[in-house]
C-alpha cells in the first residue's frame, strides 16, 4: 500500500476501479481443471474460469493484469488485487 501511495502522490487525478468479478474472467488451462474439479450427486464438474477462494487465486490475477498492462504498470496504471488506479499528471490527458 505504502507503494501504491508513493506513486500517485504526485499525481492531479486518479480514478479507481474495483475489478469485483475479474478473477471469474482468467480461463482455466485444460490441463490443469482437473485440480480444481468438484463433484455432486450429479457428477463431477470442472471451472472453465478461474473461482474465486482459491489458494493462488490472488498471485494468478496479479501477474495476468500485469501481463495484460504491461508498459503501463506504475507509469499511469496500478493494480493491486482487484483494485485498478489510473492516474495522471495532468488533468486534461486523465480521461
Amino acid at each position: 500500500m505504502e507503494q501504491i501511495l508513493n506513486t500517485v502522490i504526485k499525481a492531479e487525478r486518479f480514478s479507481l476501479i474495483d475489478d469485483f468479478l475479474g478473477y471469474n474472467q482468467v480461463w482455466v488451462r485444460n490441463k490443469d481443471k482437473f485440480k480444481i474439479a468438484f463433484t455432486t450427486k450429479w457428477g463431477t464438474f470442472n471451472f472453465q474460469r478461474m473461482p474465486f477462494g482459491l489458494s493462488n487465486t490472488n498471485a494468478t490475477f496479479q501477474r495476468a493484469m500485469d501481463h495484460a498492462f504491461g508498459e503501463l504498470m506504475n507509469k499511469s496504471l496500478l493494480v493491486y488485487l482487484d483494485d485498478i488506479t489510473i492516474f495522471s499528471h495532468d488533468k486534461n490527458l486523465h480521461v
